[in-house]
């Protein structure tokens, strides 16, 4: 691709001519792929052509290694245009243009229909409309903390910023003095419905320039000129009133720029051009109509798909350290072992030259996740997001790809339940990010049902990638944070809120996960030996329990109790050696329909494992109150445990 730079202040011929037969070229691209595949969004494509053609012909990219650590960071927030995105990375050499043409939104293609990070150039899958610019605020932050110089671009569409969670990324980048993080605005005044000012007004430009950006105002954003002199701006800093702050460039544009039949028409936002409509639209463009009907066959047989470009998974190099013991004296809370641990991750990963690698990141709540003692041990690398958890949430997930342990914790209510859609786009891309939960379940008890998230379990095991883990005391969550530290990928650990005793041995000789234990993932802990029945328990459910376990065993009945920390991936064998037994009970402090119970409901099945069987756990939304009287009237105190083991074993 033609590379010009910002080494001049403005462009010359030669420059406006190379990027005149560029946009031809990706214009044809835009026009075909859409049209061959019968589906896809070109108009957005075409007015933000112009665009992306001049940031690809600015930036410092490198197609021969797209994760290149010293590249600049470009990403597509709006991915419906995923026509245009990669037309202009094929110009720039990432791959070959027939192998995008004939896969595009095909079975079996990395070209989907909105951007994908599975292909090469593509830094972030998007589509979900506002989360582009928390993502480059990710990159753009790890930038600063490696003493990079790379610069983050964000093309947005102009609907999108009809989203709340921009303007949290925009006060976040504001805050901490993103000045490396350009966004670059597709002013066309159309989206799928039809005008955007009817549609929900916005003063795009206050906007912005209330949230204390730079902002400039292309007045037509397919001439070469105004882009590259606003472009250069926003990278040099010269001519801005704040060069140390963000810049917010917004172009005017035309929806389906350069063909007439589109050009100002919101139907093709999301419409493609008819075969014959796609011979006028070359036509009009100047570019050959020669090879459309050999593209139309070769598109009817199958052909290999190229290979899925992803994300290289980074060496994880975390000094653990010595976890705390606490002693059966102590009665903490989960949440305290967490931040005391995490506490001790950044004192000894985060000192001396090259040592950052763990972040800290919350919402309003470091107190109540007990982030307090991280952020004084390294205060430089705790983020507070405000009450913004849609921006955070997508931050942390594209910061941990940047070379960072990052943890994210807040309610569960807030990081799970009103933030599923961002984890789960970080889950698609593949993130490496720890989200650590606490005040999940009824145990959050007078804050009531709001605060009570209860769909944790079913709606973080919907998200392929991530590991779930909850921890049943102090010791073992100190043990879980440490070992999350030291892997790469996705994991969620949740807690409750209420202090507790430490889980002792069978023997009360001392805590069952102090000294000596090993957390180890997708293994179950017995915690008490027994034939006659079996409770699989997690969290402050263990204890219950436990106590289930003496009251039965005053009975005569042997009842084995099953620690299952690791939900997902969850501990089979144990599983199906518990259903031994003869009788199963489940429980949690979780929706009964989707959570623990469901799940080792699953494995019983798929094993042909024959059991009576019950789960327990929360049937309704809970009640304002303390969260041992709603263990009660959930049945999951350990009077409600023994007596669904009693029953069971009556029938």
């Amino acid at each position: 691709m033609y590379h010009i730079g910002f080494g001049k202040k403005s462009l010359g011929q030669k420059d406006v001519d190379e990027l005149d037969a560029a946009w031809r070229r990706c214009a044809r691209r835009i026009i075909l792929s859409t049209a061959l595949a019968g589906s896809g969004h070109p108009g957005g494509s075409l007015s933000t052509l112009h665009m992306l053609l001049t940031v690809y012909a600015t930036a410092r990219t490198n197609p021969k290694d797209p994760w290149d650590a010293d590249r600049d960071r470009i990403f597509i927030s709006h991915g419906h245009t995923s026509p245009g995105t990669y037309a202009v990375l094929c110009e720039a050499g990432y791959f070959g243009e027939e192998e995008m043409l004939l896969g595009f939104r095909r079975a079996g293609s990395v070209y989907a229909g909105h951007v994908e990070n599975v292909v090469p150039g593509v830094e972030w899958t998007s589509g979900n409309l506002g989360q582009g610019l928390s993502a480059g605020c990710g990159a753009a932050l790890a930038a600063k903390l490696h003493g990079k110089d790379f610069s983050v671009i964000v093309a947005m569409g102009d609907g999108e910023q009809q989203k709340g969670q921009i303007s949290e990324a925009r006060r976040f980048a504001m805050k901490y003095g993103l000045g490396n993080l350009v966004a670059l605005v597709d002013y066309n005044k159309l989206q799928i419905g039809g005008d955007t000012s009817k549609i929900m007004p916005q003063n795009l430009v206050g906007e912005w320039r209330s949230s204390g950006w730079n902002v400039i105002e292309v007045a037509d954003g397919h001439d070469w000129q105004q882009l590259y002199t606003a472009l250069r701006a926003a990278y040099t800093g010269e001519g801005l009133e704040h060069p140390d702050r963000p810049t917010g460039i917004l172009a005017h544009t035309v929806m389906g720029k350069g063909v007439s039949f589109m050009e100002g028409d919101a139907a093709y936002h999301g419409k493609a051009p008819s075969l014959e409509q796609a011979r006028q639209a070359l036509g009009e463009i100047g570019a050959p109509l020669d090879d459309l009907d050999a593209l139309v066959e070769k598109r009817k047989t199958l052909v290999d798909p190229p290979k899925i470009h992803r994300i290289p998974e980074q060496p994880i190099s975390i000094d653990t350290g010595t976890p705390r013991t606490y002693d059966l004296e102590t009665k903490t809370d989960n949440r305290s072992g967490y931040g005391n641990a995490l506490e001790d991750l950044g004192k000894l990963n985060n000192s001396g030259a090259g040592r950052t690698k763990v972040v800290a990141m919350t919402c309003d709540l470091e107190g109540s996740v007990k982030m307090g003692g991280f952020h004084k041990a390294c205060p430089a690398l705790f983020f507070e997001g405000g009450i913004q958890e849609h921006n955070t949430a997508t931050l942390a997930g594209r910061l941990s790809l940047e070379g960072f342990q990052v943890f994210f914790s807040t309610f569960g209510v807030f990081g799970v339940a009103e933030t599923y859609n961002q984890e789960r786009l970080n889950d698609i891309n593949q993130t490496n990010l720890k989200l650590v939960c606490t005040h999940v379940g009824l145990d959050v008890g007078e804050d009531g049902p709001t605060h009570q998230n209860i769909d944790y379990i079913g709606l973080m095991a919907s998200c392929y990638n991530f590991r779930v883990f909850v921890p049943a005391d102090a010791n073992q969550t100190d043990r879980v944070t440490r070992y999350v530290a030291s892997r790469w990928g996705n994991y969620f650990v949740a807690m409750g809120r209420s202090k507790m005793a430490m889980v002792a041995k069978a023997d009360g000789s001392g805590p069952l996960f102090g000294e000596g234990y090993e957390f180890v993932e997708g293994k179950a802990d017995v915690v008490r030996e027994g034939d006659d029945a079996a409770i699989i328990a997690i969290g402050p459910m263990l204890h219950e329990a436990v106590k289930a376990h003496e009251v039965l065993r005053a009975k005569g009945l042997g009842v084995r109790v099953v620690n299952m920390c690791s939900v997902v991936p969850m501990d089979r064998a144990a599983v199906v050696s518990a259903a031994k037994t003869g009788v199963v009970v489940t429980a949690e402090d979780h929706n009964v329909n989707t959570g623990l119970g469901t799940l080792v409901a699953s494995v019983l099945a798929e094993e042909g494992a024959r059991c009576a069987f019950r789960k327990c756990g929360v049937r309704y939304y809970g009640a304002s109150g303390e969260p041992a009287a709603l263990f009660g009237a959930y049945g999951l105190d350990a009077a409600g445990l023994a007596a669904a083991v009693m029953e069971l074993k009556g029938k």
